[in-house]
């Protein structure tokens, strides 16, 4: 069984959940970066939550079935496949993905899942570390395991769509407070920042008035996690995603809670971001 690729869109790649806790020798975890959305794909196929899906960056992917295979699609809505409702696609017919009216990040489950080889134990391509399977390219024919589990039998998921517009999300005190002070994290939850075209799986690149540091220099290098709010001399600050640097020299002035990292991961160009304290 196995899915021929025709298309891939902007940039489509192979994610499951990563390769967490080895960190220590310089593997981030990577994987996929709306986990919420992966897991609701594997969920209503009955695959392993670790089911290898395809993660398609504004839609533009286009397969075929080179057998009979159970389908499905979760995260940003792209027309052309129905949405959070498991579809059988017929061996040969065709599965075309549109660009999402909102949201930036679809994912493409199968039930057995993408069955490429994994590396260091996962199936995530780490773009920043260039770990793992190769992005998805056009002519790829992707392997598709055998099913474990018995399929759950839904029809379909009311979930609700990727935030259209601006997108408010809770953050906590990061563990450099003493290079930011008061005024400097009033200012970070006082406005709305903008998601920049720069940004990536890495990270998403926020514009915005810049924050001053209240020391100059700046910090050995120590670890950085998924959801850290890193400041560099610009003072715009960086909200790390999946592909995150296992380490960084910025000050990390707050962290976006975990659950909301995966919404911001949804966030498109151009829009804003607010940053709530946590209650």
């Amino acid at each position: 069984m196995s899915l021929t690729v025709l298309a891939t869109g902007p940039l489509t790649t192979v994610q499951d959940l990563g390769r967490p806790g080895q960190a220590a020798l310089g593997i981030g975890r990577s994987g996929v970066c709306d986990r919420a959305s992966a897991a609701l794909a594997n969920r209503l196929l009955g695959n392993r939550t670790d089911a290898a899906v395809l993660e398609v960056t504004f839609g533009g992917l286009a397969v075929r079935a080179e057998a009979d295979l159970l389908v499905v699609t979760a995260g940003a809505r792209c027309p052309g496949a129905p949405h959070a409702a498991p579809t059988v696609l017929r061996r040969g017919q065709e599965l075309r993905l549109g660009p999402p009216v909102a949201g930036l990040r679809t994912y493409l489950a199968v039930r057995g899942g993408i069955a490429v080889p994994p590396v260091l134990g996962s199936r995530a391509t780490d773009v920043l570390a260039g770990l793992g399977p190769a992005v998805v390219a056009v002519g790829d024919v992707l392997p598709v395991g055998e099913p474990v589990d018995p399929a759950p039998g839904v029809d379909l998921a009311p979930v609700p769509e990727p935030a259209a517009g601006e997108l408010t999300v809770t953050v906590l005190p990061g563990p450099r407070a003493d290079w930011f002070g008061e005024a400097v994290w009033a200012a970070l939850i006082g406005q709305a920042w903008a998601v920049t075209s720069e940004s990536n799986r890495v990270g998403l690149r926020l514009d915005g008035t810049p924050l001053d540091r209240l020391r100059s220099g700046e910090l050995p290098s120590e670890g950085m996690v998924r959801g850290a709010l890193q400041v560099p001399p610009s003072g715009l600050p960086v909200l790390f995603l999946a592909d995150h640097p296992v380490t960084g020299g910025y000050p990390v002035i707050g962290y976006v809670t975990d659950a909301d990292v995966d919404r911001c991961a949804q966030l498109r160009p151009g829009q804003t971001l607010r940053l709530r304290p946590a209650r």
